[in-house]
């Protein structure tokens, strides 16, 4: 699919949308208009997979088949292959063809029908290899919510009008790659965050970021065998990562049951085989699911300075994961827990880096207890990246990017790096924005470790020392920008040239003062 074919798909999706927008909120309508595109496209893969095994028999249209052996046989090999089933009379196109519907016989409601369909997409699952990647997968599509209409009759005119939209658009799954429509999705995703508000950063990381991430934490590296994000939101930094390097593994954790279910059906849209995701939905901090692991690759965007447990000592005074520093993260700022918690799950030749607001990099107390552990003990900081303000959705504050690396090649120096001056990014809309070229100028200088003016400075450990361990950028970073000198007798002249004016033009305006009879104004 050619790069214009591409944003006709994602023009038209988009549109699709706009059925609902102005009637319920970015939130609500996201998880309608994203789990009927999900819906299609497992139907659109049950199609031809089904007719794929139908190839020697008698009935090759899956559509057209009632053969119950041969069913029953499909939904054993769809589950392996798959890890779903649907009928043929439960696939998209059937249910939208019920929709439309307009003989005084036949009735184009289908409210019940599509309920039972996604239901049974769940119950296919029970008991398989699959099953807990498609628990409760559709439980935000509430079809008897009055948001989508007031009536039954109009919540189906609604649902109708959406089927057959999406109706009209040829995923083309046979021809091109799974990629496709899953950067579509992903470009919704992106639409739907910039109308989101605050809650955007629930689920959404800005691509150029996301870019970052992935690349920082794929250097030197064609494969990783695992990449982990504890508060995976909609999954997109996890798949981001796939574009630099070959994964093999994905794991990830959200506390939010809506995301959690976005982030699982982002994973089976870009075509990743559910045995190599597992999604887990619960606190990643009070409730870690998968803290026996070591990840070759970590990225994240927690939320920042949030609130939890720490101050409730016999709970985490004898967590591993933060223990070994003598003190807990503040309980009203969280960040510097998220940070240990990826250390402590990160592999002896992992990278990880993660988005946090600035104020990890100086705040004093149990943080600064904790930064200067991890510094002076562990030598585990590898790089701090400034980036330009207000490039989130919901938050105008500046941030930064931590990397973190327990065996670093060059351990005795840190890479500073301030990304945030205005040639670095350009304005779009509200949003500030990271370019290609800013995104590999941050990526080149990190690699290389260099030292470039006025951005980037390697810093020994004997200077952070001296510093008392505090990250600030501008300590290091030296981006004052001298004034031209001011040329003081030049100055002096222009001043007797304008003083001299002034007087010429009061002589003249006394003139015509006295011409009119009338007093001067001096």
């Amino acid at each position: 699919m050619s790069e214009e074919q591409k944003r006709l798909l994602e023009s038209k999706l988009w549109g699709i949308a706009n059925i609902l927008r102005g009637k319920i909120s970015a939130d609500d309508y996201r998880d309608y208009i994203l789990g009927f595109i999900f819906y299609k496209y497992l139907s659109e893969r049950q199609y031809l997979y089904a007719n794929n095994l139908l190839e020697t028999e008698t009935i090759k249209d899956y559509l057209k088949l009632n053969d119950p052996e041969l069913l029953e046989a499909i939904k054993e090999e769809s589950l392996q292959a798959l890890g779903y089933f649907l009928k043929p009379e439960e696939l998209f196109a059937s249910i939208t063809a019920k929709g439309n519907a307009s003989t005084e016989t036949d009735s184009n409601y289908i409210l019940e029908d599509l309920k039972a369909v996604l239901n049974h997409i769940e119950q296919s699952t029970m008991g398989t290899d699959s099953e807990e990647d498609f628990n409760d997968l559709f439980s935000d599509i509430d079809l008897s919510s009055n948001k989508i209409g007031r009536t039954v009759k109009a919540r189906n005119e609604v649902v109708v009008q959406i089927l057959n939209s999406l109706n009209s658009i040829d995923f083309r799954l046979e021809d091109i790659e799974s990629d496709v429509l899953g950067d579509a999705y992903e470009y919704l995703i992106g639409k739907f965050a910039a109308g989101a508000g605050k809650s955007a950063g629930e689920f959404y990381t800005p691509q150029q970021v996301s870019k970052i991430l992935a690349k920082l934490v794929s250097t030197d590296k064609e494969k990783l065998k695992s990449v982990y994000d504890p508060t995976c939101g909609s999954g997109s930094l996890l798949l981001r990562v796939a574009k630099e390097a070959q994964v093999s593994e994905f794991y990830g954790q959200e506390l939010t049951r809506t995301t959690y279910n976005l982030a699982r059906m982002n994973m089976i849209l870009h075509g990743i085989h559910y045995r190599q995701f597992d999604i887990r939905q619960d606190d990643t901090l009070e409730n870690p699911q998968h803290l026996d692991q070591r990840f070759e690759a970590i990225v994240a965007n927690p939320p920042f300075s949030a609130h939890w447990k720490g101050d409730d000592n016999s709970l985490y005074n004898s967590d591993e994961r933060f223990s070994q520093y003598g003190r807990l993260a503040p309980k009203t700022k969280a960040d510097f827990a998220f940070m240990q918690h990826m250390l402590f799950q990160l592999a002896d030749n992992g990278i990880m880096a993660s988005v946090f607001p600035h104020g990890v990099l100086f705040r004093g107390g149990a943080e600064g207890l904790i930064r200067q552990y991890m510094i002076k003990e562990m030598n585990v900081l590898d790089a701090v990246i400034g980036l330009p303000a207000n490039i989130f959705y919901g938050t105008s504050i500046p941030t930064c990017i931590v990397v973190l690396k327990k065996c670093r090649k060059f351990d005795d120096n840190i890479v500073f790096i301030d990304a945030s001056s205005d040639e670095n990014y350009i304005k779009v809309g509200n949003q500030n924005e990271l370019r290609d070229i800013d995104v590999e100028k941050i990526i080149d200088t990190y690699r290389n470790r260099e030292t470039l003016d006025k951005y980037s400075y390697v810093v020994s450990l004997e200077e952070i020392a001296e510093n008392d361990y505090n990250l600030n950028i501008p300590r290091y970073v030296d981006t004052f920008e001298e004034e031209e000198p001011v040329d003081l007798d030049a100055t002096a002249a222009e001043i007797q040239q304008l003083d001299a004016a002034l007087k010429s033009n009061d002589t003249v305006l006394k003139a015509f003062c006295e011409e009119l009879g009338i007093k001067a104004p001096f």
